[in-house]
């Protein structure tokens, strides 16, 4: 790093601080100001800054780790999601949108009633709001470690810094994001995150293009990335065709944990319905129209655009640092060795970008549960809007103090990674099925949130079950979890009628799960499932034919290109052929707090 480097680098972190200040008038007037932008952003804002929010500091790293470690078809970990953000776009973004929550913890005491629907809502607010939301913030802040570290930042300036100053470091970074998070709200949060992404991507694509042309072409690259390693590195999939289909003996991951990515991982995840960060985005939208407008942007943006950077990348650093100890490490390495001034402070001022968009909206999302869902809910229910506003900007900090806490017991991006989805795993199938199916009850919801929690811990943080396979974890928690909520369900009674009539009236879900309060209710079903859900499967061959399409063309395996490429277009006239969902016209709230 030479001195215009570090101009490059402080004169991005004033301008975001400078223009997230500069929109604090516009988060001051109410709670929905606040943390759900008046409900006013359009669609390509939303998408954007949901995939701002999943491109953090510790992303590139986790997926050169993974394809050092695994080859390409490791990425099914996080590729598995796209099936569940694709549900997400065509079945619950419109319910999510027209349910005019401000955080998805408030529409337990929509959806159910009584004293477990509250219970239920606290619980839900803590644990995403304090465990799970500030293990995500350790983690992001554990990888911009390790990227300090590696482009030695600190030695450039002529200190030799031990540990805690380099974790210090970031968590100064820290508070200046919550700086502008916790003045102007999200829409501080998405306004920066429009401009981080696109200058994080940009990123990308510099280390990847200086990647390829430092090993004389993309054919030196993949032949010398798969020489340094025994795991058949570029498979899209583990398997092979050579007399007849069959699994790869060079396969980075077992069959097991392959079949739990998926065909458990994305129905089974605490995000099956949407996930706190997206929904909050939803809950903004202008209308159903622009939530779902918004998903497919991201989807776009996560999936097909933004993969093949970080792969190429992660290949390169296998190639060039076959003996390199931390896979994690090789992005950065990257930067450092080939890089020259001005464009390594751009690429390192990238990363600041991806670690600031995420941490800015966790800062938002945990501080959002804490006010909406435990301080205006079971402390100050009559309290006023500039009360509650205020109230927001001191729960940022204190999500902020908990999260740079927890980036001191961090050691590894991938296993935090994995902890995450361990711990989230088992209550995905009940809150997908909420809304669809009126038996589902506040106590079967908390049981599997809670059960899936423990039996997370038990198999990863403290092993009471000693389960090595990753997948094969996942499939015990799922079923076991499954065991103890149905169990529950069928031993405690169902909600009111009541209750039930009252959530359809307002959401109208499709499906025969709500065919009674249809006919008490007189209002008929303002979703059509049966062919959202046939959507989401051409959805599914457009958005996995496309990412592969490019993925086949671009390592230079044109057979696979053309035959995802066909994929793909076939997709999309499938899903051109259904036309557009129906769009229920949504009733303003009484008032802006209301809940």
């Amino acid at each position: 790093m030479q001195w215009i480097d570090w101009l490059v680098v402080v004169l991005y972190l004033l301008l975001s601080l400078g223009l997230g200040l500069y929109l604090t008038r516009r988060a001051s007037g109410s709670l929905v100001d606040f943390f759900v932008s008046g409900r006013s952003l359009p669609w390509w804002l939303a998408g954007t800054s949901m995939a701002a929010t999943t491109f953090s500091i510790d992303t590139p790293l986790y997926v050169a780790g993974v394809v050092g470690n695994r080859g390409i078809a490791g990425n099914w970990e996080w590729w598995s999601f796209g099936v569940s953000h694709l549900i997400l776009l065509y079945v619950f973004a419109r319910l999510w949108r027209r349910s005019e929550i401000v955080t998805d913890a408030e529409l337990t005491e929509m959806r159910y009633g009584g004293r477990m629907a509250a219970i239920l809502r606290g619980t839900k607010a803590f644990l995403f709001a304090v465990p799970i939301n500030c293990i995500g913030i350790g983690y992001a802040m554990l990888a911009m470690v390790k990227v300090v570290d590696a482009l030695e930042l600190w030695q450039s300036l002529g200190i030799t810094p031990g540990d805690d100053l380099k974790l210090w470091s970031v968590v100064g970074v820290s508070g200046l994001v919550l700086l502008y998070a916790g003045f102007s709200g999200l829409w501080g949060v998405v306004i920066t995150d429009f401009f981080q992404f696109f200058l994080a991507l940009f990123g990308a694509f510099v280390v990847a293009g200086v990647a390829i042309a430092q090993l004389g072409g993309m054919e030196n690259l993949l032949a010398q990335a798969q020489q340094a390693t025994d795991v058949d590195v570029l498979a899209f999939i583990p398997v092979t065709f050579d007399g007849g289909l069959r699994w790869s003996d060079a396969a980075g991951i077992s069959l097991t944990t392959f079949s739990a990515y998926a065909m458990v991982q994305w129905w089974s995840f605490r995000r099956s319905d949407g996930g706190g960060e997206f929904i909050q985005r939803l809950a903004a939208a202008r209308d159903e129209a622009e939530a779902e407008k918004a998903t497919w942007f991201f989807n776009l943006l996560h999936y097909i655009i933004r993969t093949w950077p970080w792969i190429v990348v992660a290949l390169a650093a296998i190639a060039l640092y076959p003996d390199l100890g931390d896979r994690e490490i090789g992005y950065p390495r990257l930067m450092l060795d080939f890089l020259p001034p001005v464009l390594l402070g751009l690429v390192v001022a990238s990363l600041l970008a991806a670690f600031m968009s995420t941490v800015s909206t966790l800062i938002n999302w945990g501080a959002s549960y804490l006010t909406n869902d435990l301080y205006r809910r079971f402390y100050r229910p009559q309290a006023s809007q500039a009360e509650l506003v205020l109230a927001g900007r001191l729960a940022s900090v204190v999500v902020t103090v908990l999260g740079a806490a927890a980036a001191f017991f961090s050691q590894d991006v991938t296993t935090v990674f994995r902890l995450v989805i361990a711990i989230g795993t088992g209550p995905g199938l009940v809150l997908m099925l909420r809304w669809f199916w009126w038996r589902i009850s506040a106590a079967a919801e908390l049981s599997a949130m809670i059960g899936g929690f423990i039996i997370g811990l038990g198999t990863s943080v403290v092993p009471v079950i000693q389960i090595p396979d990753f997948g094969l974890r996942l499939i015990v928690t799922s079923v076991l979890t499954a065991v103890i909520w149905l169990t529950v369900m069928y031993l405690t009674p169902p909600e009111s009628d009541a209750v039930l009539d009252a959530f359809y009236a307002k959401i109208r879900p499709g499906g025969p799960g709500w065919a009674t309060q249809r006919s008490r209710t007189g209002l008929p079903s303002a979703q059509d499932l049966g062919k959202d859900l046939i959507r989401c499967v051409a959805a599914t061959l457009v958005l996995f034919g496309g990412m592969f399409a490019i993925g086949g063309f671009l390592l230079l395996q044109p057979m696979t290109g053309w035959v995802c490429l066909a994929i793909a277009v076939l997709g999309w006239m499938w899903l051109r052929s259904l036309g557009k969902a129906p769009t229920l016209p949504l009733e303003p709230l009484d008032q802006p707090d209301q809940f």
